[in-house]
């Protein structure tokens, strides 16, 4: 089934955000997929603050590659960056299969460059840019 959730202005991005989070309930791996400046660590940090993660906590770990959040319940949220990764390697060095295998929610931007590690489950989550800059979340379940 086809999915898509149209984000008109920035103000609107946590209640897509609390949306996405409904029709995708039970999903944990969520792989974010757009190009620079669609919006992939803007939304991430939506979809943080409606699982009652601070805000102001969420950041790229373009960098650190991972970065750890806590949800309202106490569980870990797994943010990923893998931007830099060239190599395979790497992602199996900083032990993504220890994240993706605890239960755990993780949300990945720019996993198509571990596309041949991702599990099964991993929904694949596009977002566009439309012409007037609004934004087209989309996925097939």
């Amino acid at each position: 089934m086809h999915h898509e959730i149209e984000i008109n202005s920035l103000g609107e991005t946590d209640a897509a955000a609390a949306r996405f989070i409904r029709e995708t309930e039970g999903r944990r791996i969520i792989s974010l997929e757009a190009p620079m400046g669609a919006g992939k660590t803007t939304f991430t940090a939506a979809l943080c603050r409606c699982l009652g993660v601070d805000g102001d906590a969420v950041s790229s770990p373009t960098f650190a590659i991972v970065n750890e959040y806590h949800l309202k319940n106490g569980e870990p949220l797994y943010h990923f960056d893998f931007y830099r990764i060239s190599k395979i390697e790497e992602a199996l060095d900083i032990g993504f299969f220890d994240y993706v295998d605890s239960g755990c929610r993780c949300i990945m931007e720019w996993a198509e460059n571990i596309a041949e590690i991702l599990p099964e489950e991993t929904l694949h989550v596009g977002i566009r840019v439309r012409e007037d800059e609004g934004r087209l979340l989309f996925w097939d379940d």
